[in-house]
């Protein structure tokens, strides 16, 4: 049965944009004007079902022995209600509920982001919504306070609103692509998650239990928090329903839609508070649970492109609400399905979720076109530069290098004289002289190698990639690394060096592998090598957070330590590795300079000077991964100096990888070198991990590239 209705809003593509109104779009059903209630209605049965059969399922589960036929009995007043219903009404009904709340909330927020920004990869994830409400959550649990539930509600809703509103401007509502937006919202999800790190080492105490949440838990104690909850989430999904008319003119087109009398602006206005409301509900009562506003209206929208009428607002709000609860109930089944019973209270949710939403945004990703709107290598040729400004640039960074080194040596918890560091170095200094100096050198050692390692690594990747936002750490060997450092330290206690350092390496060559193989399809392009690489570095974050939990979950602050990239108790044999790679790689990627050179350019000049484009762009990844690896075991995780150090060194010195590289170099050893010293010193004696303060130095001027080059194409 089909009816007439007006045009609905046109699907949303991989390349970002969308098909003109009633045409269809690739892919789409020709039927735009028409409504399938037959097949809306099956859709909406389908998808109820499955939330009855997982919703039932999930009451089966737990660590209490109540199955099916204790469930029956209790729901029909047989034998064991008491003990069933103590049961049940303690534990996993609050459980089940929590799974229905977030499961709306983060559908239905999603759809409206994605409509908004007209990107099918708009979500409270990728607008860095989450990151925002749980730093202002972990905050507030730092300064001891004990807020009530709306007051924290509230503050977690100014948190994810200033994360979306920062992330919407600078990928221009959206408008420049997928790509643009997805590294945005991932690097400043990456300084806010530097920010929750720094919060959960410094203040363990205070935060615990604050690690495993924010990977998003719906385990609950009692209901309150939940009826707390309803009426907010009413007036939310309420809202979001009455913005749809808007929502499908606005699909329309904007000129279209002021045309048929829609303030475009104060449309979009609203409908990215409801979603951020109703994505800080979610983060309130269950953490910031990973990417379920990707894949549920993700995967509402691919339904929606096979039955005609589905598409329209009013109908795709709740049904991408029925799916958000089918993804985290189902998650949270699957989840104590692979994890033993007595654990299950402890592993997140969200670790599950995150994964499917990684394999969504990797699936989509694959989907892209070779060429598309949202990379912008305007920075990545810098214009040419005389061989005197080169020299006077070298000389300057050396001797910038030299007085960064030299006051990393001095100042710290306590402030030690030139005189003493002479004394030291003739072997008569005094006794604490000796012992700080003991424990100083190798952190200031540790903060110049990694950070002259990562700066190369992110300048073979940049070259590869031809982007100047791309970094190690945004294409997935950092947190491969991570994983591999992680692992050895959690899975093998007291495990020595040179293990753990193979295991970093190893973990990182897999990661990059892995990206790499599922970027090629038919050639490699640079925007799904740097999509595939974001869903990648999601899924592996997630598996360290599974980690953590599942083996050592009272060592947390110690795996928290490499995350958030510390010098601390580092030691001259740990700074082995790093000297090693880097003595290797250096004169390799010297010897490949002019590769680089070529493959930064385009596809085609490589394969007419005869340079095999693949098997380069493997080896140079594979270099970078090595010493993204070393620098892991070095320090732990520092982000964004991959993406500064070599972005800055083009602007002072051109494109030229001859000069690129030594400069490059030179200043990611200033940037974590001067980050380390400052956060051993400003605070002291509490020590500021490294990583924050390269991700609070290194976010403002990936702001700024992104806000220079907004509406740039490729």
């Amino acid at each position: 049965m089909t009816t007439t209705t007006p045009p609905q809003h046109a699907d949303l593509e991989p390349s970002g944009g969308r098909s003109a109104a009633g045409a269809p779009a690739p892919g789409e059903s020709p039927r735009r004007g028409r409504v399938s209630v037959g097949g809306i209605t099956g859709a909406f049965l389908t998808v109820i079902v499955l939330g009855v059969i997982v919703s039932g399922v999930h009451l089966t589960q737990g660590t209490g022995a109540v199955g099916a036929g204790d469930l029956w009995r209790w729901a029909t007043g047989g034998d064991a209600l008491d003990e069933t219903a103590a049961v049940l009404l303690a534990s996993r009904v609050p459980r089940l509920l929590a799974g229905l709340l977030v499961g709306v909330a983060l559908g239905v927020s999603g759809a409206l982001l994605q409509s908004v920004a007209r990107n099918p990869l708009a979500a409270p994830d990728t607008l860095a919504v989450n990151a925002g409400a749980y730093l202002t959550v972990v905050a507030v649990a730092v300064l001891g306070l004990s807020v009530p539930f709306y007051l924290q509600g509230t503050l977690a809703f100014a948190g994810g609103l200033c994360a979306a509103m920062l992330v919407m401007a600078l990928s221009r509502g959206g408008a420049d692509g997928p790509t643009r937006l997805i590294l945005a919202g991932s690097a400043i999800t990456l300084a806010l998650h530097s920010l929750v790190t720094m919060l959960l080492v410094l203040f363990e105490q205070e935060t615990m239990g604050l690690f495993a949440w924010g990977s998003g838990s719906i385990v609950q104690s009692g209901t309150r928090t939940l009826t707390l909850a309803l009426p907010v989430l009413v007036v939310g999904v309420g809202a979001a329903l009455l913005l749809s008319r808007r929502m499908d003119l606005l699909a329309l087109g904007d000129d279209a839609a002021s045309v048929l009398g829609i303030s475009v602006r104060r449309a979009r206005v609203l409908s990215i508070l409801v979603a951020v409301l109703l994505a800080a509900l979610s983060v309130t009562v269950a953490g910031p649970i990973g990417f379920v506003g990707l894949a549920a209206p993700l995967i509402a929208r691919m339904v929606a492109r096979r039955i005609p009428g589905l598409g329209r607002h009013l109908v795709l709000l709740p049904f991408a609400a029925l799916v958000g609860i089918v993804v985290v109930v189902g998650a949270d089944v699957a989840l104590r399905v692979l994890i033993p019973s007595a654990m299950t209270t402890a592993v997140p949710t969200g670790v599950v979720t995150s994964l499917l939403g990684a394999a969504l945004l990797v699936w989509f990703a694959r989907r892209l076109p070779d060429r598309g709107v949202g990379l912008d290598s305007s920075g990545q040729h810098g214009r040419p530069r005389t061989t005197s400004t080169y020299a006077v640039v070298a000389v300057s960074l050396s001797l910038a290098l030299v007085g960064a080194g030299l006051a990393a040596v001095l100042l710290g918890d306590r402030l030690i004289l030139l005189g003493d560091v002479a004394n030291w170095w003739n072997d008569v200094s005094g006794r604490e002289v000796t012992l700080e100096m003991g424990r100083r050198v190798p952190r200031v050692l540790a903060a110049l190698l990694a950070g002259a390692a990562l700066a190369l690594a992110g300048t073979i990747v940049q070259a590869v990639c031809r982007n100047p936002l791309a970094e190690p750490g945004l294409l997935g060997v950092t947190s491969g690394a991570g994983l591999g450092a992680v692992g050895a330290i959690l899975l093998v206690p007291g495990i020595g060096l040179w293990p753990m350092s193979a295991s970093a390496v190893v973990g990182a060559l897999v990661v990059t592998s892995l990206v790499f193989a599922l970027a090629h399809r038919g050639g490699l392009s640079s925007t799904r090598l740097v999509l595939i690489g974001v869903g990648t570095q999601a899924g592996v974050m997630a598996l360290i957070a599974l980690l953590i939990v599942v083996t050592r979950p009272w060592e947390v602050n110690l795996a928290l330590t490499w995350l958030a990239g510390s010098t601390y108790g580092r030691t001259m044999e740990q700074l082995v590795p790093v000297a090693v790679a880097l003595l290797v790689i250096i004169p390799i990627a010297v010897l490949l300079r002019r590769e680089l050179d070529v493959v930064a350019l385009d596809e085609d000049t490589p394969r007419l000077l005869g340079v095999p484009l693949d098997r380069m762009r493997l080896l140079l990844l594979g270099t970078a991964a090595v010493l993204t690896a070393a620098a892991v075991v070095a320090t732990g995780v520092v982000a964004f100096v991959g993406l500064v150090a070599p972005h800055a060194a083009r602007a002072l010195v051109g494109s030229r990888h001859s000069r690129v590289i030594p400069v490059a170099i030179l200043l990611g050893a200033i940037l974590v070198s001067g980050a380390d010293t400052l956060g051993r010193w400003v605070l002291a004696p509490i020590q500021i991990p490294a990583g924050v303060g390269t991700a609070l130095l290194g976010t403002p001027y990936f702001i700024y590239l992104l806000w220079r080059s907004r509406g740039r194409d490729t």
